[in-house]
């Protein structure tokens, strides 16, 4: 890295991806000495360590590194430039008992990147996400130290944090009615990629995209053939330099989340954002393989339930739904009716949709020919997450952070770190392909890893880096890509 990478074109060209080993796979323990170009206890984590050794590895700023005038992400952002931060913040609390280290970007990482930036005179910065509907955005925040952790940075009134969420749940009772919150719709910037979405080529008239727990006809009224619209947060498409914080870990419906998927959190409300469609593959949708009468009941009965208003109306159609996959278990079924499994052909394509907007997106809903933003990925792969994720995964200490100016090398990078063949999930394969708003200006096998001992092949650091992980169970024949799968067009 260097100071072109100023030029966002430079961005989207850039091959490398660097990887420091943290001192020790926990975040909260640290023997190494405080860094003397920042300041207070964020300077002695691992993960304070470890991106200082990645961001020495880049070669930023080289002729001060060591000096308080260190200044690194200087060759990312310029004076005056607005900042946002965007972390994985999808849950207050794991849904598999582990705690948030595998679930969340890790606090001490916001810390010190906050830090680092705010040595280059930003105008402002914003920390935000959009985290899942039923999230308690305030107990998130206190568990995580996030007002604590900005006060000690020293970063002062120019930093500001958000929850990007047009509406909430109540997470108590999963059939509450959806509340606002105190976001307005001019808060966001509405795009609508029509023809140019990765969604097109899966979209007819009869396509029943869905997410699950919410009305289809939602989704109904956003994606259709030749209409593909997403509600953005408004800090993301006027920020001049995003840096992307993303938690490392295994997702039941795309296999792995990571630089990609994170900016699915810049959306501000899930009827923006389809996740399957229904029905089996046998019968034209990507739910679940094959064809399943008992599921398709199960479905039924679901859309029912999201239909309705009444707590107790939706209740007894989510009971019918349970007791369908209940009976049909007993003839060796699942209970998988939520898109979760390596034949999911839409979650990825709407993941892309995000990255073109992320770089081409224009405040006026339209993308322009050129990328608009700088973007810097910084993966938080110290403790990540397998099984069940994203919502309930199980600590997979890998002890390591990635940084990459290209969102596509970042994933490719992080699939591998899992134990994945990133060419058999459709979204790590696909970011790579061309078009008129490509992702990358290279291949795959182009791909650099520069570590403080050298630079490698992917190939090389799997075998030095990588974990394989427990796999979701939809993703267990994860080695060799779906049969028959469509490819992007």
């Amino acid at each position: 890295m260097n100071n072109d990478l100023l030029d966002h074109k430079a961005f989207s060209a850039c091959r490398n991806v660097y990887l420091a080993q943290a001192p020790a796979a926990e975040y909260e323990s640290c023997r190494v000495s405080a860094a003397p170009e920042l300041h207070g206890p964020c300077a002695v984590s691992p993960a304070a360590a470890a991106l200082r050794e990645m961001f020495q590895c880049a070669g930023l700023d080289p002729a001060r590194f060591g000096q308080a005038e260190w200044n690194p992400l200087a060759a990312v952002i310029r004076p005056g430039d607005r900042v946002l931060i965007k972390p994985n913040w999808v849950l207050h609390e794991s849904r598999s008992g582990h705690g948030l280290d595998s679930l969340v970007t890790h606090p001490s990482l916001i810390e010190t990147v906050l830090q680092y930036a705010m040595k280059t005179s930003p105008a402002s910065v914003v920390i935000g996400d959009a985290p899942l509907q039923a999230c308690d955005f305030s107990a998130l925040m206190r568990t995580c130290g996030i007002e604590e952790r900005v006060e000690r940075s020293g970063a002062g009134g120019a930093v500001s944090v958000r929850d990007f969420r047009l509406v909430t749940r109540d997470g108590h009772d999963r059939w509450a009615q959806t509340g606002l919150t105190s976001r307005s719709l001019d808060e966001y910037v509405l795009f609508d990629l029509g023809r140019d979405s990765s969604l097109e080529p899966i979209t007819r008239d009869d396509s029943e995209f869905r997410v699950t727990m919410y009305d289809p006809q939602g989704l109904r009224s956003t994606h259709g053939v030749g209409r593909h619209q997403y509600l953005i947060a408004r800090e993301l498409i006027e920020a001049d330099v995003v840096l992307n914080l993303p938690k490392l870990k295994t997702h039941k419906k795309a296999g792995m989340t990571g630089a990609l998927k994170n900016m699915v959190g810049a959306n501000g409300h899930k009827q923006y954002l389809p996740h399957h469609r229904k029905g089996g593959a046998a019968g034209g949708g990507d739910c679940y393989p094959g064809s399943s009468g008992w599921k398709s009941l199960a479905e039924d009965m679901l859309d029912q339930g999201n239909r309705r208003s009444g707590v107790l109306a939706r209740g007894l159609c989510s009971l019918g739904a349970s007791a369908a996959l209940r009976a049909g278990s007993l003839f060796g079924g699942d209970n998988n009716v939520e898109g979760a499994w390596h034949g999911n052909d839409t979650l990825w394509r709407m993941t892309l949709d995000l990255q073109t907007i992320l770089h081409y997106g224009r405040s006026d809903g339209r993308l322009d020919s050129a990328p608009q933003r700088r973007v810097l990925s910084i993966t938080d792969a110290i403790i990540a997450g397998e099984g069940e994720g994203p919502l309930a995964p199980i600590p997979a200490p890998i002890g390591v952070l990635t940084m990459s100016a290209n969102t596509a090398a970042a994933d490719w990078v992080g699939a591998a770190l899992l134990g994945y063949d990133p060419s058999a999930i459709c979204l790590t394969r696909e970011a790579f392909r061309t078009g008129n708003f490509p992702l990358t200006e290279f291949a795959p096998d182009d791909i650099v890893v520069r570590a403080p001992g050298g630079e490698m092949s992917v190939a090389d650091m799997t075998r030095r880096f990588r974990r394989k992980v427990i796999a979701p169970q939809g993703w267990k024949d994860l080695e060799t890509p779906p049969a028959g799968k469509e490819q992007a067009a």
